[in-house]
């Protein structure tokens, strides 16, 4: 089965130009990779264009990667108690919108949280596939959690400034990968490209169309391969969705993507800042439609920390578009926000 997503738009995006083909760039960035699909014409350069694109994810890992010792993000996380660090205007842009998300979702999306990040393995260093990596103990959560808190974060927005109360460990991946993805869509329009669709590990932004007049239609991410999908007896589990990204983003944040096992447990990479631990609740993914790239990346984490009964709550009082996956004990279930349901033809 098959279930199709269009977003509402005011007027339909005009066809390309005639002579228009559709190219195809890749490379990598954010120990992941990253490819384009942009329509222009046959003879257009294509190198410059690669550049422009890489340039602007490399920015981004420049100043927000915490696998980077020199990045703007970790002088920061190593800088003194009480002190005042003047950020570049990308820096500035995520951070504010990481901390609206973070009091809009009362914490269940936390930038702070990479102390605890760091604890269960899933930073960038004492990593949890290493054979010396044993699970954080009780004392050592406590701790990790004293360290966190968004509310502790002051901004100066005037000189855009940021403080460092001291102790705070920030960790952007859980957004810094859709910004990468939205200042890519801003750099092609820039360039005259106005029509692409832009990937980087999963996350997804389009705008206009191919040069048959079709949409960038994409397929939303699935904790299963399709082949187990269709084979599997949970009528959910077989429904694929597609999408039509008219200038419109996909994010998915999944607790299959990374995670290790010991004990017969099961630990995510998405930690709940909350408790201070993996989740627990089932939810394998959530996917998140929004206009900005940025925002679903984040919402597609909180939600996912909040759990498919809260946030899909959440989703339908804030008017989110967001696809539940949620593990029982037949397989999957799938659970659609109203705002989504109201995307589908």
């Amino acid at each position: 089965m098959r279930r199709t997503l269009v977003p509402l738009i005011e007027t339909a995006p005009e066809s390309p130009a005639l002579g228009g083909v559709v190219h195809t760039l890749h490379g990598q960035t954010m120990g992941t990779s990253w490819s384009v699909k942009l329509v222009a014409e046959v003879t257009r350069r294509l190198p410059p264009l690669r550049e422009a694109i890489q340039n602007q994810l490399d920015t981004v890992v420049a100043q927000m990667s915490t696998w980077e010792a020199g990045s703007n993000l970790s002088l920061y996380n190593q800088a003194a108690a009480d002190s005042w660090h003047t950020l570049p205007d990308e820096f500035f842009t995520v951070l504010q919108y990481a901390l609206e998300i973070a009091r809009a979702s009362d914490g269940a999306y936390d930038p702070t949280a990479g102390t605890l990040v760091n604890a269960w393995g899933f930073g960038p260093d004492k990593r949890y596939n290493e054979i010396d990596f044993i699970t954080p103990t009780p004392e050592l959560l406590d701790h990790a959690r004293k360290q966190c808190g968004w509310h502790r974060i002051a901004l100066d927005s005037n000189a855009k400034r940021v403080h460092q109360p001291g102790g705070i460990y920030m960790d952007l991946s859980a957004i810094a990968k859709g910004y990468g993805v939205d200042q890519v869509a801003r750099e092609l329009l820039r360039l005259g490209i106005d029509s692409f669709l832009v990937e980087v590990g999963g996350e997804l932004r389009g705008a206009g169309v191919k040069p048959d007049g079709q949409p960038w239609w994409v397929a939303l991410e699935h904790p299963l391969p399709d082949a187990l999908a269709s084979a599997a007896s949970n009528t959910a589990i077989g429904i694929e969705t597609i999408a039509a990204l008219y200038d419109w983003s996909a994010a998915t944040s999944g607790d299959y993507r990374r995670y290790f096992e010991n004990d017969a447990r099961r630990y995510s990479h998405t930690i709940d800042p909350r408790s201070g631990e993996p989740i627990r609740h089932g939810l394998a993914s959530v996917t998140v439609l929004h206009r900005d790239c940025m925002a679903a990346d984040a919402w597609s984490t909180a939600l996912g920390v909040m759990g498919a009964e809260q946030g899909l709550a959440y989703a339908n009082q804030h008017d989110l578009a967001a696809l539940f996956i949620n593990r029982n004990k037949d397989g999957f279930e799938e659970h659609l926000s109203s705002a989504l349901v109201a995307l589908l033809q």
